[in-house]
């Protein structure tokens, strides 16, 4: 610390402060026979706070309303304009081709099952829904016994349908198909193939219109 000493009329006395401060904020000691003061920097008051809206202007919006005139200008423009709602289920609003719906399995146009039993998609499903078990065919290639689908696992992150090198297995744009039990959400290989033939034509269109952006 160091110090520095100031007369007074009633003797000498000393005054510590520190020995390194900013200059902005250091007082300002004045040295009178009278007294001594200290003077501190003075604040400035943003300017933003000396803006503000008139007692004119605040008296014009409560006479007159203008808040509630903008909002029922904001309602009438509204009710000229066509909704933007539809009555589901009559009608259905466009479905994206990447939509994510109930699960199918595909075959080729010659009725061949396109799954190849490789089990990428068992692998990668992160919520572990699908089961799958296979067997050898005579030319050596391979074929599913069984392919089941936990539907009350499933979170549709499309993995499987991602992973599958011959598009066996998609998600197709079926979004109807609650039920009212769970053992009817427990999908098997004939379920799948039966989605797959009701849903084939979408399914066709929708990888098609896909096919552009992979």
């Amino acid at each position: 610390m160091a110090s520095i000493r100031t007369a007074s009329v009633f003797g000498a006395r000393t005054l510590a402060r520190p020995a390194v401060v900013p200059r902005a904020i250091v007082p300002t000691i004045r040295n009178a026979t009278t007294a001594s003061s200290v003077r501190l920097p003075r604040l400035r008051r943003p300017e933003t706070w000396e803006e503000g809206e008139s007692t004119l202007d605040r008296a014009g919006k409560y006479f007159l309303m203008t808040e509630m005139m903008r909002g029922m200008y904001v309602v009438m423009e509204q009710f000229f304009r066509a909704p933007y709602t539809i009555m589901y289920p009559f009608e259905k609003g466009p479905i994206s081709p990447r939509f994510r719906g109930e699960h199918a399995l595909r075959r080729y146009p010659t009725g061949e099952e396109r799954c190849i039993a490789c089990k990428l998609c068992e692998a990668v499903c992160p919520a572990m829904a699908i089961t799958i078990e296979a067997e050898e065919r005579e030319d050596g290639s391979r074929r599913t016994t069984r392919y089941d689908i936990d539907m009350t696992k499933c979170i549709y992150c499309g993995f499987c349908q991602e992973s599958c090198p011959v598009d066996a297995i998609v998600e197709s744009p079926n979004q109807e198909y609650a039920t009212e039990t769970r053992e009817e959400l427990l999908y098997n290989k004939e379920k799948l193939l039966s989605n797959g033939d009701k849903w084939e034509p979408e399914l066709a269109a929708c990888i098609q219109a896909d096919a552009p952006y992979r």
